[in-house]
């Protein structure tokens, strides 16, 4: 068997223009990965796909199948606990849809493993906005966001809301994952301000995001809303909640 000390988690709904050509380039790569595909029950027949791929790397592919959509949250939330039940040293989150560069895996991975990051974070706007192919409006919208959780926050992060990001299995042992509330967009700024409260490092690696080419966006003004106004509750909360601290 194939061993690898990480593994990249990718939620899927509908991304079956995109699957097959991720999961080739990810295993592509200098650094070994290993990949669980959390899969939403897409009605286009990803699941399929990634099923088929399995045969061609069993030991390196996996795939955790849900009955439906229940949010992105709980998609990585379970993809969490299956990588901690496995021994995975260092667990990310990455998008199907090339948003995220497969290549900036390594440098996510480096942040944590040699640098001494305990979660760390491809940023968007840690050296100016870097973003590519968004209606200018969706990148101030985004932008404006995490200005806005950093405000409200006090996090030195300055993309909140990313959703491309390596974390060390201490992270995800000691948060609590049970008690993650959010499912959508908060969600991320959610797992970024709790790990800040029990005291891991947080690092932001510069890398470009890109718009997607296939398939569709899962991006609405529900989920902005949800991190704009959930923001401020998880905010209070904190102020009567006592968060393990890193060890």
């Amino acid at each position: 068997m194939l061993m690898s000390d990480s593994l990249i988690i990718i939620p899927t709904y509908n991304e079956r223009e995109n699957i097959e050509n991720i999961i080739r380039t990810v295993f592509t790569l200098d650094k070994q990965f290993h990949a669980l595909v959390v899969e939403d029950n897409s009605p286009d027949g990803t699941a399929a796909i990634v099923k088929e791929l399995q045969n061609e790397f069993p030991n390196q592919l996996f795939i955790l199948e849900r009955k439906e959509k229940s949010g992105l949250g709980t998609a990585y939330i379970a993809g969490f606990k299956w990588a901690l039940a496995h021994d995975y040293k260092y667990i990310f989150e990455m998008d199907a849809d090339f948003s995220h560069n497969p290549k900036d895996l390594s440098k996510l991975y480096k942040a944590c493993a040699e640098d001494g990051g305990d979660l760390a974070v491809g940023s968007r706007y840690v050296s100016g906005v870097n973003v590519v192919n968004w209606p200018m409006g969706r990148v101030l919208m985004s932008w404006c966001a995490s200005k806005y959780v950093q405000m409200i926050t006090r996090m030195s992060v300055h993309d909140t809301t990313a959703g491309f990001v390596c974390y060390r299995r201490e992270v995800l042992e000691t948060i609590g994952l049970d008690n993650i509330r959010f499912k959508g967009y908060a969600f991320q700024i959610e797992m970024k301000f709790t790990a800040y409260k029990c005291g891991f490092k947080i690092v932001e690696v510069p890398v470009i995001f890109v718009n997607r080419e296939l398939g569709t966006s899962k991006m609405n003004t529900s989920i902005f809303g949800e991190a704009m106004f959930g923001v401020i509750s998880m905010k209070i909360k904190s102020w009567f909640h006592k968060y393990p601290q890193k060890k």
